[in-house]
């Protein structure tokens, strides 16, 4: 009978280790992903997209080693709606997360994301994942619309754009705004923090996240403060670069990019995890030298010409991306689905993506499942792509937060954005048959979108 009972507890410790043994082995193959997300980084903001003067030997490696892409779009050109998207795999005026008015949420909006809209990290930490969210939030300052409402278990960094309150900006509007939280949680910690340590103490926090959860699946959202206006660094990056302050605050996130991947490989989840380093809009051009470059593309944030949409976007996971330099479509919605794909997780039932599962492209090197761009402004569609070619319904004359000036063309603008990246001659004239086909695909587009109440109006 001993014996037997011994039997027993032997084999019961047996099925358990092998359970935990099991157990172990599915979370290790359980891939981990990161977003790196920076606010106002411009197309040709980075060496290894042809900058000569800024310097970002750990994002360049990061491209050698992954794809780059070339084509790769936001799903707005401003920072609210834009993040909007990549939460949700939505369009902005979908998840409502835009404004005709005012563009973006301020410190005295009344709302936020709401909780009827699902994010990546919602449906990631349902399924197991740690969640993590590090940086500008930007989608609601308070509860129940900040990231520890939507789905992160942990979040460190301000709700909103670095330059929204009265010490960092002198406008009448400013005056009334409370001073920037840096929230730990969902609760401020510091009042108005020094903004210069901002990129290391994000990156501290970031490093921490990934050790403590390394033998666990994990989603870390890297929201970079910069290189937004006001410009911030501090000793050890101030003139490091030839291209002024805005170049030195670029290398600091480059030196911030090569912590998260050394803490990947010396954690030892480099080659299970997906690493994406990308731009929630491009450059703020009437910023000056305060601002970046979108070059060769046309202008810039707030304008839905490609500089304004089109960002750098590079993708690592060694092993399973191959390295190559990519002119597929794909944009940040895409996220959404190619992550819930990757981590072999349902799509969420009855909710309507606008993303677009990218897995086949970047792990089989076939052709993007996209091959369409709607430019949206507002609760407005301004132009639209498909293939090489791109429509204007509406321009834009003047730059973001300047003297905007919204007109319909004179005449129909037709550019084939492959041939001419810069979007200098205008086609129409040439191929008519493209014209109709496009204003075609954007009706049926507009027809079939429903278009939520603007949160960032209230």
């Amino acid at each position: 009978m001993k014996t037997l009972q011994t039997l027993s507890i032997v084999s019961t410790a047996l099925l358990s280790n092998a359970a935990h043994l099991q157990s172990a082995e599915n979370s290790e193959s359980r891939p981990n992903f990161v977003i790196i997300f920076c606010d106002d980084l411009g197309y040709g903001d980075l060496s290894c997209y042809g900058n000569p003067t800024i310097h970002t030997p750990h994002i360049d490696n990061m491209a050698c080693e992954g794809l780059k892409m070339t084509q790769f779009y936001t799903g707005a050109a401003i920072s609210t709606p834009s993040r909007s998207s990549l939460m949700t795999g939505r369009l902005p005026v979908r998840n409502g997360m835009y404004g005709d008015r005012r563009g973006v949420l301020f410190p005295d909006s009344k709302a936020g994301l709401g909780q009827d809209e699902v994010t990546i990290a919602k449906v990631l930490q349902q399924n197991g994942y740690a969640t993590g969210c590090v940086g500008k939030w930007h989608l609601g300052a308070f509860s129940p619309y900040l990231p520890t409402d939507h789905g992160f278990d942990f979040y460190f960094g301000i709700p909103y754009s670095n330059d929204m309150s009265p010490v960092q900006n002198k406008g009448r509007h400013a005056q009334n705004y409370p001073p920037t939280p840096l929230i730990s949680g969902n609760k401020t910690i510091e009042s108005e923090p020094n903004q210069g340590e901002l990129t290391r103490r994000y990156t501290e926090q970031a490093v921490s996240f990934i050790t403590e959860h390394k033998n666990e699946p994990f989603f870390l959202y890297f929201a970079h403060t910069f290189p937004h206006i006001p410009l911030y660094t501090n000793a050890r990056f101030d003139g490091t670069s030839k291209r002024g302050l805005y170049g030195d605050v670029v290398q600091e996130i480059d030196w911030s990019v090569g912590e998260v991947l050394k803490t990947l490989r010396e954690q030892g989840v480099e080659e299970n995890t997906f690493v994406i380093f990308t731009s929630d809009n491009g450059p703020w051009l009437t910023e000056l030298e305060n601002g970046g470059s979108a070059a060769p593309l046309r202008d810039g944030k707030g304008t839905w010409w490609e500089g304004g949409f089109r960002v750098p976007a590079i993708i690592r996971m060694p092993g399973k991306v191959k390295p190559t330099i990519s002119d597929e479509i794909m944009a940040g919605m895409d996220i959404f689905p190619t992550f819930l794909d990757i981590a072999n997780i349902e799509l969420p039932k009855g909710i309507v993506l606008d993303g677009v599962n990218q897995s086949p492209m970047l792990f089989e090197g076939k052709a993007s499942s996209r091959n369409e761009v709607f430019y949206w402004w507002g609760s407005e569609l301004m132009a639209v792509r498909k293939g090489s070619w791109k429509y204007y319904f509406k321009t834009i004359q003047d730059q973001y937060l300047r003297t905007v000036k919204i007109e319909t063309p004179a005449e129909p603008l037709l550019y084939n954005i492959q041939t001419d990246i810069s979007e200098k001659f205008n086609k129409a004239k040439d191929h008519p048959e493209i014209v109709e086909e496009l204003i075609r695909i954007a009706e049926k587009h507009k027809q079939e979108m429903v278009i939520k109440a603007s949160v960032c109006d209230l």
